[in-house]
């Protein structure tokens, strides 16, 4: 299966694994992915992920959260920047995502960090989605 945008992949495997409260989903891996990954877990939106491997597929497992009632800890996740129409910001430009509440993950020259990382090292980079 040949996949024209893997980040957007990536998050739809996740929402449509909340939404049917799956524990864990499985993604193809990426370096990338793996960095976002990582984001979702320091910011609370996941409980873990891993690397798992079968003889030739590397995959990343990511373990959802969810709260006491079985909501999902992520109650939306938007994809910004696609293949068809870039979406840049300087470090002065990047947005907040509901207010402060959510998260904007955007990728630097740095690699992939939050858009308050961003801010804070004087960086811009592109848009690669928000997170709430």
């Amino acid at each position: 299966m040949v996949v024209t945008d893997p980040i957007a992949d990536m998050l739809t495997r996740i929402r449509n694994a909340n939404k049917a409260k799956l524990d864990f989903v499985d993604i193809p891996y990426s370096r990338i992915k793996k960095d976002i990954a990582k984001i979702l877990l320091e910011k609370g939106y996941i409980r873990n992920f891993e690397l798992t491997s079968d003889s030739i597929i590397k995959s990343i497992r990511i373990y959802l959260k969810f709260d006491k009632n079985k909501n999902s800890v992520i109650t939306g996740i938007k994809r910004i920047s696609k293949p068809g129409l870039r979406t840049y910001a300087k470090n002065n430009e990047i947005p907040k995502v509901l207010g402060g509440i959510g998260t904007v993950i955007i990728s630097t020259s740095k690699g992939v960090l939050t858009g308050s990382e961003a801010k804070k090292n004087g960086l811009g980079g592109e848009i690669i989605c928000y997170i709430w």
